[in-house]
């Protein structure tokens, strides 16, 4: 299955479409940390993750795993666990997975800078849950929770997400 993402904020997949909010920074092919910037690419789906004291496990063919209080993600490019799920506390810098808003409720990791993660070239890249008025993201794309399970079920381990500066043509 083929997602494909294009600003300013389309999704679709399949005879699918959906608003989505995008990074701060726009789209770009040159992705640094903390730039805000959603990156340009193919990216495979590794694997969903939520919040079991908010809601049941979505139904997906990705692997599934519940979030903890103590799970976090490495964004220290001087880490060696950088841009990895890590345990809290932790020394470096980290984004918390267990957030009192509701954006992190479900996340989808997406398989970006991570085989080989590349020092200072982007980390915590996710299909999350969107904020209620879409605001943009820090690098991520982010969908309405509805509409992020209903693109989650028929998701397998050959889903990709194609984010591109164009919208995809007319067949």
């Amino acid at each position: 299955m083929e997602i494909l993402v294009w600003p300013p904020g389309h999704l679709s997949w399949n005879a699918n479409a959906m608003r989505c909010a995008l990074g701060r920074g726009g789209i770009g092919g040159d992705k640094k940390e903390g730039d805000g910037v959603t990156p340009l690419g193919c990216f495979p789906l590794r694997r969903v993750m939520y919040r079991a004291d908010r809601m049941q496990a979505p139904k997906t063919g990705l692997e599934v795993r519940a979030l903890g209080p103590d799970d976090g993600w490495c964004d220290d490019p001087r880490e060696d666990s950088y841009n990895r799920l890590i345990s809290l506390p932790f020394s470096g810098s980290y984004e918390t997975l267990w957030r009192q808003d509701h954006v992190y409720d479900v996340i989808v990791e997406l398989g970006y800078n991570d085989d080989p993660v590349r020092s200072g070239l982007g980390s915590a890249i996710f299909l999350h849950v969107a904020q209620p008025d879409y605001r943009p993201t820090e690098g991520c794309v982010a969908l309405g929770l509805e509409d992020l399970l209903v693109l989650l079920e028929p998701c397998d381990e050959t889903a990709k997400l194609t984010v591109t500066l164009r919208p995809p043509s007319p067949r």
